[in-house]
Protein backbone atom coordinates (compact mmCIF):
# COMPACT_ATOMS: atom_id res chain seq x y z
CA UNK A 1 0.00 0.00 0.00
CA UNK A 2 3.04 2.13 0.90
CA UNK A 3 4.27 2.24 -2.73
CA UNK A 4 1.43 2.58 -4.45
CA UNK A 5 0.79 6.36 -2.26
CA UNK A 6 4.91 6.76 -2.92
CA UNK A 7 3.95 6.40 -6.61
CA UNK A 8 1.46 9.20 -6.60
CA UNK A 9 3.20 11.46 -4.87
CA UNK A 10 5.88 11.53 -7.30
CA UNK A 11 3.64 11.64 -10.34
CA UNK A 12 2.19 14.75 -8.27
CA UNK A 13 5.65 16.68 -7.60
CA UNK A 14 6.45 18.83 -10.37
CA UNK A 15 10.65 18.76 -11.51
CA UNK A 16 12.82 21.02 -12.85
CA UNK A 17 14.46 19.19 -15.48
CA UNK A 18 17.95 20.27 -17.44
CA UNK A 19 16.09 21.65 -19.92
CA UNK A 20 13.69 24.11 -17.78
CA UNK A 21 17.03 24.95 -16.18
CA UNK A 22 18.77 26.18 -19.53
CA UNK A 23 15.22 28.29 -20.47
CA UNK A 24 15.86 29.51 -17.22
CA UNK A 25 19.21 30.62 -17.54
CA UNK A 26 18.30 31.96 -20.71
CA UNK A 27 15.17 34.09 -19.44
CA UNK A 28 17.56 35.39 -16.69
CA UNK A 29 19.74 36.85 -19.58
CA UNK A 30 17.23 37.84 -22.03
CA UNK A 31 15.41 40.30 -19.34
CA UNK A 32 19.65 41.31 -18.56
CA UNK A 33 19.69 42.31 -22.40
CA UNK A 34 16.50 43.86 -22.14
CA UNK A 35 17.36 46.03 -19.43
CA UNK A 36 20.43 47.31 -21.28
CA UNK A 37 18.02 48.78 -24.39
CA UNK A 38 17.16 51.64 -22.33
CA UNK A 39 15.99 55.56 -23.05
CA UNK A 40 17.71 56.97 -19.24
CA UNK A 41 15.07 58.90 -17.50
CA UNK A 42 13.96 59.23 -13.55
CA UNK A 43 12.58 55.54 -13.96
CA UNK A 44 14.83 54.62 -17.36
CA UNK A 45 12.36 53.28 -20.39
CA UNK A 46 13.70 49.50 -20.94
CA UNK A 47 12.63 46.16 -22.33
CA UNK A 48 12.67 44.34 -19.11
CA UNK A 49 8.95 44.34 -18.51
CA UNK A 50 8.50 42.81 -22.38
CA UNK A 51 11.35 40.45 -21.35
CA UNK A 52 8.96 39.03 -18.32
CA UNK A 53 5.67 39.58 -19.89
CA UNK A 54 7.82 36.86 -22.56
CA UNK A 55 9.08 34.45 -19.87
CA UNK A 56 5.68 34.29 -18.06
CA UNK A 57 3.69 33.41 -20.98
CA UNK A 58 6.28 31.23 -22.50
CA UNK A 59 7.87 29.52 -19.35
CA UNK A 60 4.62 29.99 -17.22
CA UNK A 61 4.89 32.15 -14.23
CA UNK A 62 7.12 30.29 -11.48
CA UNK A 63 10.05 29.48 -13.90
CA UNK A 64 9.27 33.08 -15.19
CA UNK A 65 9.79 34.15 -11.67
CA UNK A 66 13.01 32.05 -10.99
CA UNK A 67 14.62 33.39 -14.53
CA UNK A 68 13.47 36.87 -12.69
CA UNK A 69 14.92 35.83 -9.43
CA UNK A 70 18.63 34.59 -11.32
CA UNK A 71 18.42 37.82 -13.02
CA UNK A 72 17.93 40.13 -9.75
CA UNK A 73 20.41 37.97 -7.64
CA UNK A 74 23.19 38.29 -10.48
CA UNK A 75 22.42 41.92 -10.86
CA UNK A 76 22.95 42.55 -6.76
CA UNK A 77 26.08 40.74 -6.48
CA UNK A 78 27.76 43.33 -8.84
CA UNK A 79 27.32 42.00 -13.17
CA UNK A 80 26.11 45.21 -14.86
CA UNK A 81 22.97 44.05 -16.13
CA UNK A 82 20.35 46.58 -14.75
CA UNK A 83 19.16 49.50 -16.74
CA UNK A 84 22.15 51.67 -18.03
CA UNK A 85 24.47 48.54 -16.85
CA UNK A 86 24.23 49.29 -13.65
CA UNK A 87 24.94 46.80 -10.98
CA UNK A 88 24.77 45.95 -7.30
CA UNK A 89 22.94 46.07 -4.02
CA UNK A 90 22.87 49.85 -4.35
CA UNK A 91 20.76 49.85 -7.44
CA UNK A 92 18.00 47.67 -5.49
CA UNK A 93 18.12 49.57 -2.27
CA UNK A 94 17.42 52.91 -4.83
CA UNK A 95 15.02 54.50 -5.88
CA UNK A 96 14.01 52.82 -8.68
CA UNK A 97 15.29 49.17 -7.87
CA UNK A 98 11.52 48.43 -6.08
CA UNK A 99 10.29 48.14 -9.79
CA UNK A 100 12.91 45.15 -10.25
CA UNK A 101 12.09 43.39 -7.22
CA UNK A 102 8.01 44.20 -8.47
CA UNK A 103 9.49 41.70 -11.52
CA UNK A 104 9.24 39.13 -8.64
CA UNK A 105 5.57 39.37 -8.09
CA UNK A 106 4.19 39.29 -11.35
CA UNK A 107 4.78 35.06 -12.16
CA UNK A 108 3.30 34.58 -8.90
CA UNK A 109 0.35 36.54 -9.20
CA UNK A 110 -0.04 35.06 -13.29
CA UNK A 111 0.07 31.29 -11.74
CA UNK A 112 -2.64 32.15 -9.18
CA UNK A 113 -5.03 34.01 -11.51
CA UNK A 114 -4.55 31.60 -14.35
CA UNK A 115 -4.89 28.49 -11.44
CA UNK A 116 -7.95 30.19 -10.38
CA UNK A 117 -9.76 30.87 -13.89
CA UNK A 118 -8.21 29.05 -15.97
CA UNK A 119 -5.65 29.95 -19.12
CA UNK A 120 -8.00 31.44 -21.97
CA UNK A 121 -6.20 34.72 -23.20
CA UNK A 122 -8.56 36.59 -21.39
CA UNK A 123 -7.41 35.34 -18.50
CA UNK A 124 -3.67 35.39 -19.54
CA UNK A 125 -4.19 39.12 -20.35
CA UNK A 126 -6.07 40.23 -16.92
CA UNK A 127 -3.17 38.40 -15.16
CA UNK A 128 -0.47 40.09 -16.62
CA UNK A 129 -2.14 43.24 -16.63
CA UNK A 130 -2.63 42.55 -12.39
CA UNK A 131 1.02 41.47 -11.98
CA UNK A 132 1.99 44.78 -13.68
CA UNK A 133 -0.42 47.10 -11.18
CA UNK A 134 1.43 45.13 -8.57
CA UNK A 135 4.86 45.60 -9.59
CA UNK A 136 3.62 49.10 -10.05
CA UNK A 137 2.45 49.82 -6.47
CA UNK A 138 5.41 48.42 -5.31
CA UNK A 139 7.57 50.01 -7.37
CA UNK A 140 6.48 53.45 -6.49
CA UNK A 141 5.52 52.72 -2.93
CA UNK A 142 9.46 51.71 -2.80
CA UNK A 143 10.48 55.33 -4.59
CA UNK A 144 8.16 57.54 -2.45
CA UNK A 145 10.12 55.68 0.53
CA UNK A 146 13.59 56.34 -0.41
CA UNK A 147 12.71 59.61 -2.08
CA UNK A 148 11.04 61.09 1.00
CA UNK A 149 13.89 59.56 2.99
CA UNK A 150 16.58 61.32 1.03
CA UNK A 151 15.17 64.63 -0.47
CA UNK A 152 11.77 65.28 1.30
CA UNK A 153 8.35 65.07 0.58
CA UNK A 154 6.72 64.33 -2.76
CA UNK A 155 2.82 63.59 -3.27
CA UNK A 156 1.50 60.68 -4.56
CA UNK A 157 0.66 62.04 -8.05
CA UNK A 158 3.60 63.36 -8.66
CA UNK A 159 5.41 60.16 -8.29
CA UNK A 160 2.69 58.71 -10.46
CA UNK A 161 3.54 61.28 -13.27
CA UNK A 162 7.01 60.55 -13.01
CA UNK A 163 7.31 57.22 -12.58
CA UNK A 164 3.98 54.87 -13.80
CA UNK A 165 1.84 57.01 -15.89
CA UNK A 166 4.37 57.58 -18.56
CA UNK A 167 5.37 53.95 -19.01
CA UNK A 168 1.42 52.38 -19.09
CA UNK A 169 1.01 52.38 -22.78
CA UNK A 170 5.04 51.58 -23.52
CA UNK A 171 4.30 48.65 -21.05
CA UNK A 172 0.94 47.76 -22.40
CA UNK A 173 2.03 47.55 -26.02
CA UNK A 174 5.43 45.46 -25.00
CA UNK A 175 2.58 43.31 -22.86
CA UNK A 176 0.83 42.80 -26.51
CA UNK A 177 3.94 42.10 -28.43
CA UNK A 178 4.73 39.26 -25.52
CA UNK A 179 1.25 37.92 -25.91
CA UNK A 180 1.81 37.82 -30.15
CA UNK A 181 5.02 36.30 -29.94
CA UNK A 182 3.77 33.76 -26.97
CA UNK A 183 0.99 32.57 -29.23
CA UNK A 184 3.06 32.33 -32.40
CA UNK A 185 5.73 30.64 -31.11
CA UNK A 186 4.71 29.56 -27.48
CA UNK A 187 4.00 25.85 -28.64
CA UNK A 188 7.53 25.21 -30.49
CA UNK A 189 9.33 26.53 -27.25
CA UNK A 190 7.10 24.58 -24.34
CA UNK A 191 7.34 21.56 -26.66
CA UNK A 192 11.11 21.69 -25.87
CA UNK A 193 11.07 22.87 -22.52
Amino acid sequence: MQTNNIKIVDKERKRITTADMTFIAIGAVMIAICSWISIPVIVPFTLQTFAVFLLIMLFGGMKATISVFIYVLVGAVGLPVFAGFGAGIGVLFGKTGGYIIGFLFMGPIFSLITKLFGKKLLVQIIALLTGLLVCYAFGTAWFMYIYMRDTGDVGLMTVLSWCVFPYIVPDVAKMAVAVLISKKFGGRIRSRA
